[in-house]
């Protein structure tokens, strides 16, 4: 890595805060396109809203979150809604990984498992605004050493958003100059593209997903941990989105073993995985997701390896949609009622060398970690 770029990660994550951006009067930061609105607030670098043109023209709030910004820090299940969880995102199995003959254990707050780092992960920080303009914003970070159990080294890392014209734009830069550390990031970007405003059904199954590129994905157990075997996904099978175009994320509804796809005690509905990307040519559209309902669809670009697709199985019904989002009758947060898509390398791959993805986790003195990813909205 060049002097340079350590350099300007320095001065963007010091706590030297001159002419810092301000928010509006709502607290967000806002930057539009022609045909995009996005905002954001610092904790977590999270996008609390994202409006894009429906089928008739009308802005449609498609991203989920909270129409009460305490309620980011404050919500007891921290769902880590469209933010930036890391310093590694995901899990590491049973809460120990080795680096160097090092072995480092992880805090378990996902049963035997460590979820996106811990409680103290990215998504739980309040990220400092060095840059805003009327199309982009970003947002640094400084991860001191242990602020998650585990987790050595000091990192700094910065995330740019940026919109232009029907495209939403995410840059991610960071680096670990003193040791070697883990180090792997994703938007954990929350989707219902009807904003929950159709009359016969808030489900996600209506929606349409098309991953061409994703015959293959990461076997996982009953707590959603690979167990290191990779497996193809059959045709019209369960975890098949390759084989053909606008299949219906819940296409595989009535077959035996939906219920439980995702594990958790056989009480998963769908899916919480990891899917490959393999081939993919340069620049290619690796995930549509469409709603025929909105007419809005969403394109995924990412130099990524592969995508999680979790389909909101653990969200109970009681958290509240925010005003841009439901109906009279829709007014909550109910099971299987959004996806997540998170574009990042293998799910605890720092413990599975037989896959070659150690190397890209692992970011230490003389690298630059880095993450791009992109969004296109447009109608069917």
């Amino acid at each position: 890595m060049r002097s340079s770029s350590l350099l300007h990660l320095l001065a963007a994550t010091s706590y030297v805060r001159a002419q810092v951006p301000t928010p509006g009067e709502d607290g967000k930061y806002t930057i539009s396109s022609s045909s995009i609105r996005a905002q954001f607030i610092p904790y977590g670098a999270t996008l609390t809203n994202l409006f894009v043109k429906d089928k008739d023209g009308k802005d449609v709030d498609v991203v989920l979150g909270y129409e009460d910004l305490a309620e980011y820090p404050e919500d007891p299940g921290h769902p880590v809604y469209n933010s930036i969880p890391g310093r590694y995102v995901n899990r590491i199995g049973h809460g120990k990984y080795s680096i160097d003959n090092n072995t480092y254990t992880t805090e378990l707050n996902d049963g035997t498992n460590t979820l996106h780092s811990g409680t103290n992960n990215w998504s739980y920080r309040t990220w400092n605004v060095t840059a805003a303009t009327n199309d982009s914003i970003t947002f640094t970070v400084r991860d001191e050493p242990n602020s998650s159990k585990g987790m050595p080294g000091l990192v700094l890392a910065n995330v740019t958003y940026s919109v232009n014209g029907d495209r939403w734009d995410i840059k991610m830069d960071a680096v670990s100059p003193g040791v070697k550390s883990p180090l792997m990031l994703t938007q954990h970007t929350y989707f219902n593209l009807d904003a929950y405003r159709n009359p016969d059904t808030v489900k996600i199954w209506n929606h349409t997903l098309y991953m061409p590129y994703s015959k293959r994905y990461l076997v996982a157990d009953d707590g959603a941990l690979p167990t290191g075997e990779i497996a193809t996904a059959a045709a019209d099978s369960i975890n098949d989105f390759a084989s053909a175009p606008d299949m219906l994320l819940g296409h595989a509804q009535t077959l035996p073993g939906f219920s439980s796809n995702c594990g958790g005690g056989g009480a998963c509905e769908g899916y919480n995985g990891y899917f490959l990307i393999d081939d993919a040519p340069a620049d290619a559209v690796v995930v549509a997701l469409a709603s025929p309902f909105s007419g809005i669809k969403a394109e995924l670009r990412t130099d990524q390896p592969g995508v999680v697709i979790y389909t909101c199985n653990w969200f109970d019904g009681t958290g509240n949609l925010k005003s841009t989002q439901g109906t009279d009758k829709n007014t909550k947060v109910v099971r299987s009622s959004c996806v997540a898509i998170e574009a990042q390398d293998y799910v605890d791959g720092i413990n599975h060398p037989e896959w070659g993805r150690r190397d890209a986790q692992i970011t230490g003195p003389g690298k630059t970690y880095s993450w791009k990813s992109s969004w296109t909205f447009t109608n069917l």
